[in-house]
């Protein structure tokens, strides 16, 4: 054994592994005659319970992205990154309530579907090629990656490619079984990545308290974080000024205060609950209140995310400011693995399992979603259009295996340069410049029936344009200083404006685009959703969940303001 895992931790974990083949096996089984039904198995059509979809939706998006990247960054924001949680718990509601009854009373399956429904063919094709592209060398290489570096620091960093190629096949074991085993498993996924991600949490704060002399009390060492490091308890980051500190500027263009509520960060939510086939997939094949119960399960689930993956990394700060963290190597993004490197035998396993949990389940969830929309969107309608129901499972297992093995050839040296910005930094960046134009062609098809097919084309095209702009060029071209933004000096040399100000204008003219292009077009698209008001009714249960996740966040943001 080395240094790091004993004997105990990788009992621990094998364990883990074994429970979860076991039980997906047996999933599989007894649901084997999905093989003769395409939308039972990409869908798992009327087979997933509120729960399942809940626990899965949480599983998928819970990956070493945010286990490393938001542990990092609650290390130099604080508690402000745990927006991203809990405005997205905010954004489950507006996806359960408004998004999921369009889908599901226009049989909605796919997002190229829904394209292609609302808008035409080519626009569909289009974005059913550029999301397979996202998916397999952004998200696919990228949680792979991740993943690998993570595991492989704590197994003693010999063992890089060992664990890569185990990730792959584990992700692969269970997802060639359809979206019925993967949904199932990550209920398991995610009560071990939520058990063994509070485990570390509960660790981290004993840790700090132990080291300030107030004893192994997680209560009393969540107070020292607050007394050694009150900046980092603050939801809003102030705005700089002349006199403003580096650091201080970086913490702004990362996470622009109160701005980021007006802009970047509804579009980043919205457009990944409610229009991303790797999300949406999991409701898609239920009926409504069962898909809406799961969705504002997983809103309530995402409350207590930040606790799991933002608090390590506060009290990694606290520790490393105070001399208490030697072992922090990498910067922000050696929080997460430093802290656990304070768990005795056998939870450090438990802690591994938690991540490899994650990170398998968000893999599992990706392939799927890769195969469902290459064999529904791309194989059935242009490659072989006679394919039965067993060739288009067959076919959808292929793609898995093909996106699978894609993403090990790409991440096995790192050709796409992943660990040189972070992976969080590289899934933002490239997910990022489509959201907007994605995001306002989503909304303003389904709730505006003037919306034209070619005004959604020329909306996609012009998001990514005006991303690119905002982002690399408007300082240098309009100046640092205009009515619509404050660019600030980034510490390299140039200006930048805050990535979520550049999100919100790029959705602002790039909708005011779209709504002058639809004008010229007739008054109600023939493609339009027929929607009536009677599809937004919610029953009182729902009501009740919709109260206490609003109830639980206001009261967060009254603490932490």
């Amino acid at each position: 054994m080395n240094q790091n895992l004993a004997f105990a931790d990788y009992a621990v974990f094998i364990i883990y592994f074994i429970v979860v083949s076991t039980y997906g096996y047996t999933v599989y089984r007894k649901r084997k005659q999905d093989e003769q039904d395409a939308k039972a198995y990409f869908l798992a059509e009327g087979n997933l319970t509120w729960w399942a979809i809940g626990a899965s939706l949480i599983a998928s998006n819970i990956s070493a992205e945010q286990f490393i990247g938001m542990s990092g960054e609650g290390f130099f924001l604080g508690i402000a990154v745990a927006a991203y949680e809990w405005i997205a718990a905010i954004a489950l509601i507006i996806v359960a309530v408004w998004f999921i009854p369009v889908y599901l009373k226009n049989k909605i399956y796919t997002m190229p579907q829904f394209l292609k429904t609302r808008y035409n063919e080519s626009t569909a094709l289009i974005m059913a090629v550029f999301w397979l592209f996202l998916y397999v060398f952004v998200n696919l290489t990228s949680i792979l990656y991740l993943g690998a570096v993570a595991i492989n620091g704590l197994a003693g960093g010999e063992y890089l490619h060992v664990i890569m190629i185990g990730l792959a096949v584990f992700a692969l074991f269970i997802s060639l079984g359809g979206m019925k085993v993967v949904a199932y498993t990550d209920v398991i996924q995610v009560a071990v990545l939520i058990i063994g991600g509070l485990v570390t949490s509960y660790i981290a704060l004993t840790t700090v308290g132990q080291y300030f002399g107030v004893g192994e009390n997680a209560i009393a060492g969540f107070k020292v974080l607050m007394r050694e490091a009150p900046e980092h308890f603050k939801m809003i980051i102030p705005k700089p000024t002349a006199t403003s500190s580096q650091l201080d500027i970086d913490k702004y263009l990362t996470f622009p205060g109160l701005m980021s509520y007006l802009a970047g960060i509804w579009i980043i939510n919205l457009n990944y609950w409610g229009c991303n086939q790797y999300i949406t997939q999991r409701a898609l094949g239920a009926d409504l209140q069962t898909a809406r119960t799961g969705i504002l399960f997983a809103g309530i689930l995402k409350l207590l995310m930040p606790v799991i993956v933002m608090l390590p990394g506060i009290a990694a700060y606290v520790l490393y400011q105070n001399g208490h963290l030697p072992q922090l190597v990498g910067g922000k993004d050696g929080a997460y693995s430093a802290v656990l490197t304070f768990l005795p035998t056998g939870l450090k396993g438990l802690s591994v399992a938690a991540l490899t949990a994650a990170i398998v389940a968000s893999l599992a969830g990706k392939v799927n979603s890769i195969s469902t929309i290459y064999t529904l969107d791309i194989h059935k309608k242009y490659i072989q259009k006679e394919a039965g129901e067993k060739q288009q499972v067959n076919i959808g297992r292929i793609a898995v295996f093909a996106a699978m093995l894609l993403a090990v050839l790409f991440t096995w040296n790192d050709i796409l340069g992943i660990g040189g910005v972070g992976g969080f930094t590289y899934i933002q960046k490239y997910t990022g410049f489509i959201s907007p134009g994605v995001f306002a062609m989503f909304v303003l098809g389904m709730f505006w029936k003037r919306t034209t097919g070619a005004a959604a084309i020329v909306g996609v095209i012009l998001g990514f344009v005006l991303s690119v702009l905002f982002n690399e060029y408007a300082p240098m071209l309009f100046g640092n200083e205009t009515l619509l933004y404050t660019a600030y000096p980034n510490g390299k040399g140039a200006y930048e404006i805050p990535f979520h100000i550049c999100m919100g204008l790029s959705f602002l003219f790039t909708t005011l685009v779209m709504v002058a292009m639809s004008f010229a077009g007739p008054k109600i698209n023939p493609k339009a959703f027929d929607i009536d008001s009677e599809m937004f009714k919610v029953k009182p249960q729902t009501t009740v969940l919709i109260v206490i996740t609003l109830l639980i966040i206001v009261a967060l943001y009254v603490k932490f303001w």
